[in-house]
C-alpha cells in the first residue's frame, strides 16, 4: 500500500515536524492492553459480585443477564452506590481493579503497554508535552518515568493551584478523573456531572492551543 495519502502517515509527519503542537486525549482502550478492564468490564464484574454475593449462579453474560432481570442495562454509577457511601470506599473498590499485584507483575499484567512506552519517547524526545487522559491508572506516568521523564500530574483542583506552569512543564499530564489512590476521584454521574471550573478554563485552554489526538477512547461511556 502506497504511503501517499495515508492518515496514520501523514499525522506522523506533523507530530515530527511540530514539535509541542499536538496535545494527547487518552481513553481506557491504551491501558485494556495491559488487562486493565474498561468500565464496562468493570460495570459487568460489580454485576457479578453483587448477585454472586445473592446467591446467583455463575452466567456466561453478566451483562445481559442484568438486562434480563432488571430491564435496563447495568450502570456504573448505580451499582457503586449499591457497594460503597463514600468516595473513600468507591476510591477502593476501584484500586482492586488497577493495583498489580506480584502475579500481575510477573505475568506482564496492569504494567506499561507498548503504546504507553511509544508515547513516553515522543515525550521524551519533545513531540509531546500535554496529555489529557479519563483513567485512574498510572501506566503513563510509569512509562514516562522509565525513559527520564517527570511528568507534571494534576488529578484534583486543588493540586492544580499548586502546580507547575503549563507553559513550565516538559509533560503535562491532566486526568480529568483523578487517580485510584486518591478518593477526590469522579466517577459516578453526579461527579462527572460537570468539571470544575478550573478544569474547563484549563481544557478551553490545551484544545485552542493544540492539535488534538485521541487514543484509546470511544467518547461513548460506560463501554468505551
Amino acid at each position: 500500500m502506497s504511503a501517499f495519502g495515508d492518515p496514520a502517515t501523514q499525522m506522523a509527519f506533523s507530530i515530527h515536524e511540530n514539535k509541542g503542537v499536538f496535545a494527547l486525549l487518552l481513553g481506557s482502550g491504551l491501558s485494556r492492553a495491559a488487562e486493565i478492564p474498561t468500565g464496562w468490564e468493570i460495570t459487568t464484574d460489580l454485576v457479578r459480585r453483587i448477585a454472586t454475593a445473592q446467591g446467583v449462579e455463575t452466567q456466561g453474560d453478566w451483562g445481559k443477564w442484568f438486562i434480563d432481570n432488571e430491564g435496563k442495562e447495568p450502570n456504573y454509577s448505580d451499582l457503586l452506590a449499591q457497594l460503597a457511601t463514600t468516595p473513600a470506599e468507591r476510591r477502593a473498590i476501584l484500586h482492586s481493579y488497577i493495583e498489580p499485584d506480584d502475579e500481575d507483575r510477573e505475568e506482564g499484567r496492569k504494567v506499561p503497554t507498548a503504546g504507553h512506552k511509544a508515547i513516553a519517547k515522543l515525550v521524551r524526545d519533545g513531540h509531546i508535552r500535554v496529555i489529557v487522559t479519563t483513567n485512574f491508572d498510572r501506566l503513563m506516568e510509569n512509562a514516562l518515568r522509565e525513559v527520564g521523564v517527570e511528568p507534571t500530574v494534576i488529578t484534583s483542583p486543588d493540586v492544580l493551584e499548586g502546580a507547575e506552569p503549563l507553559t513550565h512543564s516538559t509533560c503535562y499530564i491532566l486526568k480529568v478523573h483523578g487517580d485510584y489512590k486518591d478518593a477526590r476521584i469522579l466517577n459516578t454521574d453526579d461527579e462527572l456531572d460537570a468539571y470544575p471550573k478550573a478544569y474547563n478554563t484549563l481544557l478551553d485552554r490545551i484544545f485552542d492551543e493544540h492539535g488534538l489526538i485521541v487514543c484509546g477512547w470511544s467518547g461513548n461511556p460506560p463501554r468505551n
